[in-house]
């Protein structure tokens, strides 16, 4: 018998990647010989050891994933892979690892047809076994009922997920927050998570990128303001910096730019490719125009909005390339107004100060969201705020925080215990989580390494 396969009376929960750490998200759930994973994510410009992840001088990878060996020995017992949205840290992985896993993807449509473009670019588009899901729909998968539920977070169709066994429910929130005005999508509603109550949930799996901040997380419609005050003052070209997978940034600053008689236009294929899954799934406003990136050198600079790649300093990038003054279809003049709508994600503070060097040696006008006093940016993750409210509405019996580094983990479970829920477990990538019969953790159960990805 296969010890690493749990029994009908056995219910775990088994990270590979993810916890921990902020990146590179693989779950796995088990229970009467089968599992279940939950995203598969990447994480670039990487070190393949953990320990090395803030040391100076570090071997750096392009793209790097959790190590799936664990799981690739033990497919047969893998009865489907669930996508809860299409960020890089959660699907980022999946065309490297699924040919070794062979089993059934599940996925929304947006997220579903962000990962088939993937797959085309790798030369593979046939016979690919991906089941389209509707929003709020309930599914068996092997020996689990699977459930997604619309939540709010910062692209279309973010899911979270209840998985339901013969022993009792688990609460995977996966990347969320609570957005009343969340520009895509509708808002929060309080009352799916708080109809789950009922449901006596043995264990809340959660997120915990922003559980050391206080307060609640912004909705995203606050930023049309704070965008729209800076580039109406602006005299020159205007540049904005945003993670491509923002979809409803990107509709905020182009319908700025519509509105302020700016033409935009894309710098960058991850931005281009975004836009087009969005025009595809009928998430883009069709009144909204954009302006084919070759004409807008041409253009006066007061009638110029440029939306560029490279928010995170990355070189090759739209936004360094015009620090450099190296792009091709424009050049950047003193005067012109750099936006970064982003956060440094930690590990990329020397590139993005390099740039910001570059630009103001420049006399070009650069704000940050860290120092601005207009909300520029608006995070897709929970503040302690938000965690605690959920805490409440799902009044699950263990909380699980993951989805962060060791600190925004303890913070999690602080929050966790203030709201009343009695349990907490925390642990990292490689840890057993045994939620049913006697609930423990196994340290260091699976060996939990990385690997690097040829882009």
């Amino acid at each position: 018998m296969d010890l690493a396969l749990p029994n009908a009376q056995e219910l775990w929960f088994l990270p590979l990647g993810g916890t921990g750490e902020i990146g590179m998200n693989m779950n796995l759930y088990g229970h009467s010989q089968s599992w279940l994973m939950v995203d598969c994510g990447a994480t670039f410009q990487s070190p393949l050891n953990p320990d090395d992840d803030n040391r100076p001088g570090a071997k750096l990878h392009d793209v790097v994933a959790p190590d799936p060996s664990f799981i690739e020995n033990r497919k047969d017992s893998l009865c489907g892979l669930v996508l809860t949205h299409a960020h890089e840290d959660h699907i980022g992985a999946v065309t490297a690892l699924w040919p070794s896993l062979g089993c059934p993807i599940y996925a929304t449509a947006f997220t579903a047809e962000v990962l088939k473009r993937k797959f085309y670019q790798k030369g593979r588009y046939e016979n690919l076994p991906i089941v389209i899901i509707e929003q709020n729909t309930t599914l068996d998968i092997g020996p689990f009922t699977v459930s997604w539920l619309d939540i709010t977070h910062s692209l279309p169709e973010p899911q979270a997920i209840k998985i339901t066994t013969a022993l009792g429910s688990i609460f995977h929130t996966a990347d969320w927050k609570i957005d009343s005005q969340p520009v895509i999508g509708k808002p929060f509603n309080r009352d799916i998570f708080k109809n789950m109550a009922a449901d006596n949930i043995i264990a809340m799996v959660c997120d915990s990128t922003n559980a050391l901040k206080p307060g609640y997380s912004r909705s995203e419609k606050a930023c049309e303001k704070g965008l729209g005050n800076i580039i109406s003052r602006a005299k020159g070209r205007v540049v904005v910096s945003c993670f491509a997978s923002n979809v409803a940034r990107l509709i905020t600053l182009v319908k700025i730019a519509n509105n302020s008689n700016r033409y935009a236009a894309l710098f960058g294929r991850s931005l281009e490719n975004m836009v087009s899954v969005a025009r595809r799934c009928g998430y883009w406003p069709d009144d909204l125009k954009l302006t084919h990136r070759r004409h807008i050198g041409y253009l006066p600079p007061h009638e110029v909005m440029i939306i560029a790649t490279g928010s995170q300093g990355e070189p090759r990038a739209g936004l360094a390339k015009l620090a450099a003054n190296e792009h091709r279809d424009c050049d950047l003049d003193e005067g012109d107004t750099v936006i970064f709508s982003s956060i440094v994600i930690p590990g990329n503070e020397k590139p993005i100060a390099n740039i910001v060097s570059k630009l103001k040696s420049r006399n070009i006008e650069v704000f940050q969201s860290e120092h601005c006093d207009e909300v520029i940016h608006a995070s897709g993750h929970p503040n302690q705020g938000d965690l605690h409210d959920m805490y409440q509405f799902v009044k699950p019996q263990i909380a699980i925080p993951v989805h962060g580094e060791a600190e925004h983990m303890r913070a999690n479970a602080e929050v966790a215990k203030a709201a009343g829920v009695t349990k907490q477990l925390l642990g990292k990538n490689g840890d057993l989580f045994i939620l049913r019969q006697n609930v423990s953790i196994k340290r260091n159960y699976v060996s939990s390494g990385r690997i690097a990805i040829e882009n």
